[in-house]
């Protein structure tokens, strides 16, 4: 026989009205009904009916988390930062990796809306964003992760990239480095394009500007390790490079062994994000760290803030973009300018 949620209720010996609350996660449950309840249902084996509740126009508690790829280091990192957070909060992630691929992106926009979900976190790997108007359209709660989502939604988290890029031009210019170029992918990258901006700016300050910019479309170290190899030949003249990622100075700094030089003596390398590797390199890596998890946190509170409004059929809060603050992380691969 089917179990209902009258028969939890009966076991439990309390009211069907706290079992649906500790169903769907809301409104007040005391610990000790909920212990109650949660004993009951796993005694039960009770699974609730998806479909039933989408009839009933309860929320699906489901939440869609679109990002550009989950193979590289930084988006493995958010996504399990962002689904732990979720999890806590009583919601399932759909996560999306869409391997930059706009007909992957629609694909799975047509699915989260399929799916009814209560909310999207996005990073999109695009500038021209109209194939997400379905989804905007609907009035579901988005918040753009990493990156602005202009005219999608109002609301985004992210590192101040800006700020990041200033911080790595000035600190190889307070070690006396004036030739200084730029390596990373992928180009059409909007937090790339933001630290691109911010080293341009600080070098632009001192009457500088970078001696190249080898910016590739793909983010694999093997292509930005040649491209490194091909600046290196070009700009005998650079001592010091900036990997747009930590993953790019890496790579730069596997190029400059292979051409049997040294990192700091011959060359300084500092990349973008304090991966868990940039620690863990010889020499170890200098760079400018983003927050992560709290970039994750964010951004689940504020879908959160907005999925509330909605349900109260409030109009949303426009929050606006958070920029978090970035920090300098100084470690050995980064040292004086060579004479």
């Amino acid at each position: 026989m089917k179990t209902s949620i009258r028969t939890i209720a009966k076991l439990a010996g309390t009211s069907v009205t706290s079992v649906s609350r500790v169903l769907n996660n809301s409104g007040y449950t005391s610990a000790d009904v909920r212990e109650k309840v949660e004993a009951a249902i796993k005694e039960l084996n009770y699974t609730p009916s998806k479909g039933a509740r989408m009839l009933r126009g309860e929320p699906s508690r489901m939440i869609g988390l679109l990002l550009p790829s989950i193979d590289l280091p930084f988006f493995g990192i958010l996504a399990h930062s962002i689904e732990q957070q979720l999890f806590e909060r009583g919601y399932q992630t759909l996560i999306c990796s869409t391997a930059e691929n706009r007909e992957h992106e629609e694909r799975y926009i047509s699915m989260l809306l399929s799916q009814r979900v209560d909310g999207v976190i996005v990073a999109s790997a695009f500038g021209d964003l109209s194939h997400f108007r379905s989804l905007a359209s609907t009035q579901i709660p988005i918040v753009g992760i990493d990156r602005e989502m202009s005219g999608i939604s109002k609301d985004a988290v992210m590192a101040d990239h800006i700020e990041g890029g200033r911080m790595m031009a000035k600190h190889l210019l307070d070690l006396g480095h004036r030739k200084i170029a730029v390596i990373g992918a992928p180009g059409h990258s909007q937090p790339i394009q933001l630290r691109l901006e911010g080293v341009r700016q600080e070098l632009a300050a001192h009457g500088l500007a970078p001696a190249k910019e080898a910016i590739g479309e793909e983010h694999r170290f093997a292509e930005i390790h040649e491209m490194a190899q091909q600046l290196l030949r070009d700009c005998p003249d650079v001592t010091g490079l900036i990997g747009t990622t930590d993953i790019a100075a890496i790579a730069a700094i596997h190029a400059i062994h292979h051409q049997g030089h040294s990192v700091p003596q011959d060359y300084s390398v500092i990349g973008f994000d304090d991966l868990p590797e940039a620690s863990h390199m010889l020499p170890r890596l200098t760079t400018v760290a983003q927050p992560i998890r709290e970039v994750g946190l964010q951004a689940v509170e504020r879908l959160e803030k907005l999925i509330d409004a909605h349900r109260k059929e409030k109009d949303l809060p426009a929050m606006g973009v958070l920029r978090l603050p970035v920090t300098l992380v100084e470690r050995e691969s980064t040292g004086p300018a060579r004479l």
